[in-house]
Formats: C-alpha cells, sequence, structure tokens
C-alpha cells in the first residue's frame, strides 16, 4: 500500500495503518496509544505526521463530525457517510443514502464542480438508547 502511493515502508507508517484498520474511528490520542503498544516510543508528533501523510495519499480519511476531536479511518475511496452517537460519542459508517436523495444535489453550485457530499446522521447507540430507556 504505501510504496503504491510513493511513501517509503516504515515503522511508524505500518503501525498507524495497523491501528486505524483495527480501531476505525480512532482519534489521534488512541491511534498515539495502539501504537506505542505495538512498537515502543514514537513521539505525538511523529504520530501526527505520519497521519498527515496518509491521509494525503489518500491512504486515510480524516472525519471531524462537529463538537468531536478528528477521527480517521481506512475506509476510503466510496462516499459513505457516518452515524454519531450524540451521548457517547461513538461512530459508525453508512452507506450512501438510498432511494430519493434530493439534499445531496446542490440547489445551486455557485460554479463548484461538486464531487462528494457527506452527509452525518445524529442519534442515541443502541448501549445509550438502553441506558436512555432504563
Amino acid at each position: 500500500m504505501l510504496r503504491g502511493v510513493a511513501l517509503r515502508v516504515t515503522r511508524p507508517r505500518v503501525a498507524v495503518l495497523a491501528a486505524v484498520n483495527d480501531h476505525p474511528h480512532a482519534d489521534t490520542d488512541s491511534i498515539i496509544g495502539i501504537v506505542r503498544k505495538g512498537i515502543g516510543g514514537v513521539s505525538h508528533q511523529a504520530v501526527y505526521d505520519v497521519l498527515r501523510a496518509l491521509t494525503a495519499a489518500g491512504l486515510l480519511r480524516r472525519i471531524e463530525p462537529p463538537g468531536s476531536v478528528a477521527r480517521y479511518e481506512a475506509r476510503v475511496g466510496d462516499n459513505h457517510h457516518h452515524v454519531v452517537c450524540r451521548s457517547c460519542g461513538a461512530v459508525a459508517d453508512v452507506d450512501c443514502a438510498v432511494g430519493a436523495t434530493p439534499c445531496l444535489t446542490a440547489s445551486d453550485a455557485h460554479g463548484f464542480v461538486i464531487d462528494e457530499a457527506e452527509v452525518i446522521y445524529w442519534g442515541l447507540c443502541p448501549g445509550c438508547s438502553t441506558a436512555t430507556s432504563s
């Protein structure tokens, strides 16, 4: 993967890719902890630099739901969306809307060539929903 996007294969890059693959939607601090468990000492800045490089290369996607820290996922190359729990902040993937989707077509593109629409669904995850109803 790394060589395919002209990036050198390094332990931090491999460890960050593995962490994001194993923990979709993880935030930076979580990724740092996972990487440190796997390969030992690595600086915050090194992980930030790797995340930036992998995102720029298209191997990772950065999402930042309003009110949340940045999170990363390895599911790239498709136009999927996310559902976020209002209570605990859990995030899950949602495939594109089906049926009539008028909100995905801009009423006025203002000259932009639109290539993606980002939709975030909000609600309560099963765990928080059950806790609320109890």
